[in-house]
């Protein structure tokens, strides 16, 4: 089993930059992609950004220029910066991986951007 735990969540206002931090815990070996997820409310969990441990990364059009997903394979933690922050990108962040055919999930960080 793998766990995760984020981090970095907040308040900023529209235009401003927040870096999230997801570090994973467990069965770290097997993990081949991990990525962010958000959910805003009312809405479905929908797909932001992912990476595999080789660097590919997968970004949603939504985010694309102005979010960056990054990982530290060694502290088995993925990182997502988040720059140019708009009102629209408020939503819970979840930290997502896979092993197996297993999906874990972290207890989400809360980003809220005022304009």
């Amino acid at each position: 089993q793998v766990q995760l735990v984020e981090s970095g969540g907040g308040l900023v206002q529209a235009g401003g930059s927040l870096r999230l931090s997801c570090a994973a815990s467990g069965s770290t070996f097997s993990i081949p992609v991990m990525g962010w997820y958000r959910q805003a409310p009312g809405k479905q969990r929908n797909l932001v950004a992912t990476i595999t441990t080789g660097g590919t990364t997968n970004y949603a059009d939504s985010v694309k220029g102005r979010f960056t997903i990054s990982i530290d394979n060694a502290k088995n933690t993925v990182y997502l910066q988040m720059n140019s922050l708009k009102p629209e990108d408020t939503a819970v962040y979840y930290c997502w991986t896979i092993t197996g055919t297993s999906n874990a999930w972290g207890q989400g960080t809360q980003v809220t951007v005022s304009s």
